[in-house]
């Protein structure tokens, strides 16, 4: 064997809970990758739902999550739909309410409070009840403490925390962390990563490249 079957929604046996999320959610507007899995009491089930928060289609934003990442509960990814037009003397979103107040709205005044797609690097652990706010990436191998508020792009290997959240530790240093991007083990095929799980799970970066 190597490994679960990436498309399996439930693939721990008397939890519920756990799902792997590329079976669970279709939407063409979310790309998510093998392996990342979401943890919820509520059932993974519900990610899009609970967790992903004004994501309008006619936006056209992306949420996209790469391979083997981790998603705690009360993760919540705010999308671009979430932002009001600053230009103005008010923010309130009288246009949508209709009743004639859509007309005169000038829809470039929103779209430039548009900030593009939200990207999650692969081997990303995001912790409990994190928030990540629109047009934000997160780096391969970064580290989201609970509860922080990620505003701005999180560096590969970085460990953030705080609201707004700061980078309070590299999980290794710069050259090390350009080989194990150059390395990119989460690209592997399965069976390759289960001959080299023991040099993935350690902290030898020499292994991996020999393994690669």
């Amino acid at each position: 064997m190597h490994g679960p079957d990436p498309l399996n929604p439930h693939p721990m046996d008397g939890q519920p809970r756990v799902g792997f999320l590329k079976p669970l959610v279709d939407d063409p507007h979310i790309e998510i990758g093998d392996y990342t899995y979401y943890d919820d009491p509520d059932g993974p089930e519900h990610f899009v739902a609970k967790c992903v928060l004004y994501h309008y289609p006619f936006i056209e934003d992306r949420l996209v999550i790469g391979r083997f990442c981790a998603i705690a509960a009360g993760v919540r990814f705010i999308m671009n739909g979430a932002n009001h037009a600053m230009s103005g003397l008010s923010t309130y979103p009288f246009n949508i309410f209709g009743g004639g107040w859509e007309e005169g709205f000038d829809a470039e005044t929103w779209a430039d409070a548009v900030r593009g797609d939200t990207v999650v690097g692969n081997d990303v652990w995001i912790g409990y009840d994190a928030t990540i706010m629109p047009g934000v990436t997160i780096g391969d191998g970064a580290v989201i403490a609970a509860k922080s508020v990620v505003s701005r792009d999180v560096p590969p290997y970085a460990i953030v925390a705080g609201n707004p959240a700061q980078t309070v530790k590299r999980r290794f240093d710069d050259a090390t962390v350009a080989r194990l991007l150059a390395i990119g083990w989460w690209n592997w095929p399965p069976e390759k990563i289960s001959r080299n799980l023991g040099a993935i799970r350690g902290g030898s970066v020499d292994a991996l490249e020999e393994a690669g």
